[in-house]
């Protein structure tokens, strides 16, 4: 069937949308797990909740297709080629995924091979962090228009926007994921939300990672000081990509994995009532045919299907997650290695600390030379050490290795105040 193009109706769909970085409302929710220790999803943007999906958004799994549109300005020449920028991001960035879900996602590209030219100069558009709603819906509505010329969007489940970064008034700091709060309705499919792409060539490391782990309805992880200064790694510091694309332990906590679909059911152990429960944590990084970090050094094979993640619910919309992390696959830059504890809340918006790393050495740092935040660094209990969490009372203890590299804990709830 041919594809039938309507540049007019995109544009009047793009004038009168409200470009902004927030959903209103909820979405309907598909059933996900009625696990004990899945916290409710709420309304909040980008809810850490797993009870349900949230369906406004693609699922990450299986095989997803994105188009990446280059878009040039008649004020500037390009000094870069769209097969240049393309490879700034890719492979890396479906290979992160790929990483990630142990195979069960695979993010597939489509470049386009030549620069389409926006109608209007780079500096018309005012691009920045926080860019204006008027503003920035010119320039999707002028984007979208040149490139559904030549783009069938109904064949892709990602969008990405790629400016110029030699343009003048093209800002690197403004790069993000635009959420429409009226979807755009073009070639039968609707587009929900944009990541618009205007790195510096190279690229900040794992950028479109982490602009892409949004269009999967993963929220901010850090702290955004009000002024703009000072530390914005507090929350997470180097442990998830949604912290930090620069983090030393980039992969994502087995919590986000548990939520987008990477992780079974029987991988996710839920600790209730007061008496301990002993089990067996494989590591974060390994996957089926993934190896991870031996006792001695050596890649461990035949892991991959244990248990990766064990949850102690602490309230209605709250629970303390517990996970290996070691030096394998994406995490094997990591500074400090042992399990990780951190507390989830369904609740909290983006960037308002719904993911939070409990530090089990708060009064040391490590890898001060090139952790984001040296002082979560060394967070993880390491083996042989014991740590109650405090305000919650709950005690983890690490009590060995197996010859796979799986890591032996007791968890015991309600031990007293800690």
């Amino acid at each position: 069937m041919p594809k039938l193009r309507s540049t007019a109706a995109v544009c009047t769909a793009l004038s009168a949308l409200a470009a902004t970085s927030m959903i209103s409302g909820p979405a309907v929710a598909e059933p996900f797990s009625t696990a004990p220790c899945a916290l409710h999803r709420a309304d909040t943007h980008h809810s850490e909740g797993v009870d349900t999906w949230n369906s406004d958004y693609t699922r990450p799994t299986g095989v997803r297709d994105a188009v990446m549109i280059f878009l040039s300005f008649p004020d500037s020449a390009p000094r870069t080629t769209p097969a240049e920028l393309a490879a700034d991001h890719f492979p890396a960035t479906s290979r992160y995924y790929q990483q990630a879900s142990y195979g069960r996602f695979t993010l597939r590209p489509h470049p386009l091979r030549h620069w389409l030219r926006m109608p209007r100069p780079s500096t018309a558009y005012a691009m920045k962090r926080d860019w204006g709603a008027e503003d920035r819906a010119a320039y999707l509505r002028d984007a979208f228009a040149v490139a559904d010329k030549e783009v069938d969007f109904s064949r892709y489940q990602v969008v990405y926007l790629v400016a110029d970064p030699d343009a003048p008034g093209v800002d690197s700091d403004a790069t993000k994921v635009v959420n429409l709060d009226t979807p755009v309705h073009v070639d039968g499919a609707d587009i929900r939300r944009v990541v618009t792409v205007f790195e510096k060539h190279p690229p900040d490391r794992l950028v479109l990672a982490h602009e892409t782990g949004h269009v999967f309805d993963l929220p901010d992880l850090y702290h955004r000081p009000v002024d703009g200064k000072g530390d914005w790694d507090t929350y997470v510091g180097d442990w998830d990509l949604m912290g930090s694309q620069f983090g030393l332990s980039p992969d994502l906590f087995a919590w986000h994995k548990w939520k987008l679909g990477w992780l079974d059911p029987r991988q996710v152990v839920c600790v209730r009532g007061a008496r301990p429960t002993r089990l067996t944590l494989e590591p974060l990084e390994a996957g089926p045919g993934i190896p991870a970090q031996g006792t001695a050094g050596a890649p461990a094979f035949g892991l991959g299907h244990g248990v990766k993640l064990a949850i102690v619910r602490t309230g209605p919309d709250s629970a303390l997650g517990f996970e290996a992390r070691g030096a394998a696959g994406n995490d094997r830059a990591t500074c400090r290695q042992g399990v990780l504890v951190y507390r989830i809340r369904s609740g909290a918006e983006s960037g308002g600390g719904p993911v939070e790393v409990v530090d089990a050495h708060p009064h040391t740092e490590a890898c001060w030379e090139n952790s984001v935040y040296p002082a979560l660094a060394d967070a993880p209990v390491a083996l042989g050490e014991s740590f109650t969490v405090p305000g919650e009372g709950v005690r983890v203890e690490v009590e060995g290795r197996t010859a796979s590299g799986a890591w032996t804990v007791r968890i015991t709830p309600g031990v007293g105040g800690g």
